[in-house]
């Protein structure tokens, strides 16, 4: 699954990269949201293979610190991106005559240097609260990956001050965003069902398609990963819970784009023949 994820999203910034046609912002988002979900993967299912590989689970302390700040940097990176390609759908469908002057170079620039800030701000917080905790010499993750619920769950010192920081996080860069996806989306329908004719209203729609699987994807799987941290004990159902966020969302993501996106479509074929 591992090397799907890397092969599948490896050939989406190739293609993206080498195909002139596809040198627009929409594309520009997808390439680098391909280049988080590699990174994102590769923050945890390494370390797994190779503790499958030498039947040896073991992580050391500045590993687990390592571990936690990648996954939420790059989980982070994906949230923003995807917001950032709603954006980019609501500007070409609502106001497709100022799309380009919009969505320059520049701004677009800006865009992306936003998601990264805010995804290592709120990756080096959640880091440099961890380290404020104490832990005793040895302890047992009950999951395949350092969490950073875990982690805290099994601090021997007061967790009050992680805990409110991982819930106002949460609150602002989760709802945040998704209430933007959502507004954008609201903008976007209104806008196609003004369209008269059918078939505008199928291309307008499905230059958006893709993405809105993708966000579904994204989205139902981490609100699943939350709801089954907060309801459940059961180490075994959050682990379940985390790999179809962690590993089956951004493994399933090229596959969406390439087999529902027409110009995805033409430039793989393309370059793979």
């Amino acid at each position: 699954m591992y090397l799907v994820t890397f092969t599948g999203n490896l050939l989406i910034i190739l293609a993206i990269i080498m195909d002139s046609h596809l040198h627009t912002p929409m594309y520009f988002f997808l390439s680098n949201l391909s280049f988080a979900d590699i990174c994102f993967t590769s923050s945890t299912i390494p370390k797994m293979l190779l503790n499958f590989q030498m039947q040896k689970k073991v992580i050391t302390y500045q590993g687990c610190i390592t571990q936690v700040h990648f996954f939420i940097l790059f989980a982070a990176l994906d949230n923003f991106l995807l917001t950032v390609m709603a954006y980019d759908r609501f500007v070409a469908i609502c106001h497709p005559l100022h799309y380009t002057v919009i969505m320059n170079p520049k701004f677009c620039g800006l865009l992306l240097f936003g998601s990264w800030f805010l995804s290592l701000l709120d990756s080096l917080l959640n880091g440099l609260m961890i380290l404020r905790l104490s832990f005793c010499t040895e302890l047992r993750i009950p999951h395949f990956f350092c969490e950073l619920t875990q982690v805290v769950q099994l601090a021997c010192s007061d967790t009050f001050l992680n805990d409110l920081v991982m819930y106002v996080a949460t609150g602002l860069l989760g709802v945040g965003p998704l209430t933007g996806i959502l507004f954008s989306y609201t903008k976007i329908v209104s806008s196609i069902v003004r369209i008269s004719s059918a078939g505008g209203k199928y291309k307008a729609f499905s230059t958006c398609g893709s993405h809105l699987s993708v966000v579904s994807l994204f989205y139902g799987t981490s609100i699943g990963v939350y709801l089954s941290s907060a309801a459940s004990q059961n180490s075994k159902a959050n682990a379940i819970a985390s790999v179809m966020f962690s590993v089956v969302t951004p493994m399933l993501n090229p596959f969406i784009y390439s087999l529902r996106n027409k110009d995805m479509k033409q430039a793989l074929r393309k370059h793979i023949n």
